[in-house]
């Protein structure tokens, strides 16, 4: 048995806590580890999204995590998320009509990544798909299918235009793995030029309309007067002859308008007719 002085007991004390003390800590550290090392394994794609795995090996695979709890090897990969809901983009297209006049619309489209198409719209494209592909391919489709029409039928004809807009734009946006849901065409502007001429036309056929009427209304007018005026001879003619056939209704007329008055000199003729002198 040793015998060891108080001064060496304590130092050896000292070095089996130093030991235990360093188990621990390197207990924990590994501890830490395995924890870090296992969250990293796991992750989340929420509802409406999907993920793209990232191999810092290979580069983009063609899996695609869907919705809920997803494997990863740590450091190796990492997955980065696509919106896949349908989305909304708003895009000002400007194109020439059939008879050359500028034309400026505005595009609503909805729109949506297709799940089986995200891993490779990554690869080529990254996030920046809205601004790289749909706003560029809405221009071309909206050059295309305007120059078929004229000015004044992109106005009168906007229904159809929408439907060859669609027609036009959506295989192209498919073959890059974007799916059109829906366009609208909510705004149509020309220039100023083409507003103004538009408008000394409608100004223009205002008052031709306006004439027209007034030419109508003055024609009603003279057929009202020369209406009036024949029935007024008609009925003047007819008084003439019933007078003239029927002397006692000469004497009528004539009493009819006497006021009452006797002159004071009667003179040789007699004041009243058919009276006897």
């Amino acid at each position: 048995m040793f015998n060891y002085t108080k001064k060496e007991k304590n130092d050896i004390d000292g070095e089996f806590t130093k030991l235990r003390i360093g188990k621990i800590i390197s207990h924990v550290i590994l501890l830490i580890i395995l924890i870090v090392f296992v969250t990293s394994c796991w992750g989340t794609v929420g509802a409406g999204e999907r993920g793209v795995v990232f191999s810092n090996i290979g580069g983009v695979k063609e899996e695609v995590k869907a919705e809920g709890l997803y494997f990863k090897w740590p450091i190796l990969e990492k997955v980065s998320k696509i919106n896949v809901r349908i989305q909304k983009v708003q895009v000002v297209a400007g194109a020439a009509s059939k008879d050359i006049q500028v034309v400026e619309s505005q595009i609503a489209l909805n729109f949506h990544v297709d799940p089986a198409s995200a891993s490779r719209l990554y690869q080529e494209v990254g996030h920046e798909y809205s601004s790289t592909i749909i706003a560029p391919a809405i221009q071309e489709a909206v050059k295309g299918s305007v120059s078929k029409f004229t000015a004044k039928e992109v106005i009168t004809r906007r229904e159809e235009i929408k439907m060859v807009i669609k027609e036009n734009l959506a295989p192209r946006l498919l073959v890059r793995g974007i799916i059109l849901d829906e366009l609208n065409i909510t705004n149509f502007e020309f220039s100023e030029s083409y507003d103004k001429s538009i408008e000394a036309k409608v100004v223009a056929e205002q008052d031709r309309l306006k004439a027209i009427i007034e030419l109508e209304t003055t024609k009603i007018e003279a057929e009202k007067k020369v209406v009036e005026a024949e029935a007024k001879a008609t009925a003047i003619k007819l008084e003439a002859d019933a007078l003239k056939a029927n002397a006692e209704v000469v004497e009528l007329r004539w009493i009819e308008k006497w006021n009452g008055n006797v002159p004071t000199y009667w003179g040789s003729a007699t004041p009243f007719i058919g009276l006897d002198k």
